[in-house]
């Protein structure tokens, strides 16, 4: 069924376009899908499978406990509750309208997200809870496209670090493409700078990378035994066309 616009909002923080059928919704900001739900499958074939997937690289087994810095709609968190009903899922984000819009129009609180509201680099700073996986996916949109707030300084990672638990892992968003090339480079060379082992994390219809960095990391083979839980035929498609690769 195809999608109409019901509305636009001004949040503080952005334009956000809000799309909908009786059974899917979208956000777009700055002409690209900032959030997306479909109330019969999880995923998207585009940046949220890359997210969702990287955080079920951990060496040590499925993560108990996820932290995503940016959370919006909330549709990796969805995959994940979806494959980890017990898992501890804490977000935080900037945007208190967006969070409102996605409890309106995107079911999130059906998610059971622990959500702090603010700036996501601030709350890590004064953060003492450290967490099996890490996520930062925080971008603000401009006139034209979105952009990250901050390069990845050593300071910067030192904060993310700390509040990774032992055997942990960091998974980080990176659009691609023209115009984000300079920030894709500079994030790849700071990890593998600092982590034993970078892996990215691609879809092919993705303008995205997920970038995940740890002691140690597992391949792509340890997302085939997932691809069962997915109830939906499109949805174990995408998942097996997920590429997992060693920087």
């Amino acid at each position: 069924m195809a999608l109409s616009r019901i509305a636009t909002v001004d949040t503080p923080f952005q334009r956000v376009e809000i799309w909908k059928s009786e059974t899917q919704a979208e956000f777009r900001v700055a002409g690209a899908i900032h959030a997306w739900w479909q109330r019969d499958r999880f995923l998207t074939g585009l940046a949220w499978d890359n997210l969702a997937a990287a955080a079920l690289l951990r060496p040590a087994g499925p993560p108990r406990s996820v932290l995503m810095l940016g959370l919006a709609g909330g549709t990796a968190f969805r995959a994940l509750r979806h494959l980890m009903p017990e898992v501890e899922l804490v977000a935080v984000d900037i945007d208190s309208a967006i969070i409102d819009l996605a409890r309106e129009h995107m079911h999130l609180d059906e998610t059971g997200i622990e959500i702090h509201l603010g700036d996501a680099y601030e709350w890590l700073r004064r953060n003492k809870r450290r967490f099996d996986v890490v996520i930062d996916d925080v971008y603000l949109a401009g006139k034209t496209d979105v952009f990250r707030p901050q390069a990845w300084d050593p300071r910067h990672l030192q904060t993310l670090r700390r509040a990774i638990a032992p055997g942990g892992l960091l998974a980080a968003n990176l659009v691609t493409g023209e115009g984000h090339r300079t920030m894709q480079s500079h994030s790849r060379r700071v990890l593998k700078e600092a982590f034993p082992i970078v892996r990215s994390v691609t879809t092919p219809q993705s303008l995205n990378e997920t970038l995940v960095a740890g002691e140690a990391v597992l391949s792509g083979n340890a997302l085939k035994p997932w691809e069962g839980a997915f109830p939906q035929r499109r949805d174990r498609a995408l998942w097996d066309i997920l590429r997992v690769r060693k920087l």
